[in-house]
């Protein structure tokens, strides 16, 4: 049994069931995904790759402004700005493990990257996935109501709870799973609560059932859009570099209630042809697209 122990409480980190794997093991990825909701799989992209994919997201994120201590960006269409991110497109490794989640017709759905400054607190629990009895609220749920949408992520830096890492609840993308024992979903479901507590999403690492997940460089951290995750304070000495590209499954039309950003349009000219099937309906996002209550049609 594998045990670490962070701020005094023990987390166990091996599973009745493996759950990371080799690249070229791609029926036991998708199998743990569908089944567990979650994968990590072990140096998919090359140090080179790593290291380009940091400096663009420090360029595009920090640039010359620089971080506060505790701070945390996200940028929401990161692949629009990135081409080392472009380039996953056409990474075999990469996108066997895509076609092998979504099928073979797949769909840029949306990217993101995101930064954390060492004296980030915890991140709140949370899934991305926006459940049918839930009202949306802005652009990002929105486009969080197809299902199938696994994110993959790369911890550019690994991940480790000592360091802002991953926490997620295995089994939880299930839509029968209940909340942990103590806690309660919120309204809409998107997070959860302790019992007689307020009614905000959950925010701390003592939640029965977690497990942190500990990668290095190049690792891939698949998740799907019901699974819900957590991030630790970050402890560490370095900025926590982070991104990922989420497709879905087919190549038909997305409904949004906001036109294609100019960005999203130059980045979908400029794809090569040979791409342009991952991308044609591509959509991008509006993150100050104006709350209406809206959802898009099924």
């Amino acid at each position: 049994m594998s045990v670490i122990a962070v701020d005094g409480i023990a987390y166990q980190t091996d599973l009745p069931y493996r759950y990371v794997f080799e690249p070229h093991e791609l029926a036991a990825i998708r199998s743990c995904n569908l089944e567990h909701g979650f994968c990590v799989v072990k140096q998919v992209i090359t140090p080179e790759l790593v290291d380009a994919l940091k400096q663009s997201v420090r360029e595009t994120l920090i640039g010359d402004n620089p971080l506060k201590p505790g701070e945390t960006r996200v940028h929401l269409h990161f692949v629009e700005f990135s081409p080392p991110l472009t380039s996953l497109l056409e990474n075999e490794p990469y996108m066997a493990i895509a076609r092998v989640l979504y099928g073979e017709d797949l769909t840029v759905h949306r990217t993101a990257a995101i930064v954390k400054n060492v004296g980030c607190r915890y991140g709140g629990w949370h899934s991305d996935w926006s459940f049918p009895e839930g009202r949306i609220t802005h652009a990002s749920e929105w486009l969080n109501t197809r299902e199938g949408c696994y994110s993959l992520w790369f911890y550019l830096n690994g991940t480790h709870p000592s360091r802002a890492g991953l926490a997620l609840m295995p089994d939880s993308h299930r839509m029968d799973w209940q909340a942990p024992e103590g806690f309660q979903f919120t309204p809409g479901r998107r997070s959860f609560h302790k019992v007689g507590s307020d009614t905000n999403g959950y925010a701390g690492m003592d939640v029965p059932g977690l497990l942190p997940l500990l990668t290095e460089p190049g690792d891939l951290i698949v998740f799907a859009e019901r699974t819900y995750h957590g991030v630790f304070p970050h402890n560490g000495d370095e900025v926590r570099l982070s991104c990922g590209i989420g497709f879905r499954p087919g190549r038909t039309p997305y409904p949004v209630p906001w036109p294609v950003p100019e960005s999203a349009v130059a980045f979908k000219t400029g794809v090569p042809e040979r791409l342009q099937p991952l991308v044609e309906q591509y959509v991008g996002i509006e993150p100050n697209w104006p709350i209406d209550g809206g959802r898009p049609s099924p």
